[in-house]
């Protein structure tokens, strides 16, 4: 079993999206079912995450998420399960790998000033959802060498 393929439940999106932005598979659905939660982690070798203590002792796939700060809690999964991070290489939105994608393919979708300024951009195949190296761009980075304790590599 690959430890770090997740499916967060319901309750842990910010969760699921910041091991995102570490670059950690993890698969995330605003409305699901216990039974789907455990049937996805089966089918897909993955790890359920949750806060439900009931949903955590119906199978050894399932990891009860203990509460704190998010920064704790998404550190305390990364050392774990011994994670390896990829930073900001997955769309955010749907969990997808991102691509790279030359200016020119995408450039009646970009922002005005995100056109006049920026060469280097990343395009999730799923979603469409363009990503570049903006304003959030160096939080994230941040966040990703706190948790990680490495440097982050870019996308």
């Amino acid at each position: 079993m690959d430890s770090c393929r997740f499916v967060a439940d319901v309750h842990l999106a910010k969760v699921a999206k910041y091991l995102r932005i570490l670059g950690i598979d993890t698969l995330y659905f605003h409305e699901i079912s216990d039974d789907a939660l455990l049937a996805i982690a089966n089918e897909q070798d993955r790890i359920v995450l949750t806060r439900d203590r009931k949903l955590a002792s119906r199978s050894e796939r399932v990891y009860h998420v203990p509460k704190g700060a998010l920064f704790d809690v998404v550190s305390d999964i990364v050392r774990r399960f011994g994670c390896r991070c990829e930073p900001l290489t997955r769309c955010l939105v749907d969990n997808t790998p991102l691509v790279r994608v030359v200016k020119e393919e995408i450039y009646e979708q970009l922002p005005p000033k995100v056109r006049e300024w920026c060469n280097d951009f990343w395009r999730c195949p799923t979603c469409g959802r363009i990503y570049w190296r903006g304003s959030h761009y160096e939080r994230m980075l941040r966040f990703a060498r706190q948790v990680c304790g490495i440097p982050a590599r870019e996308p």
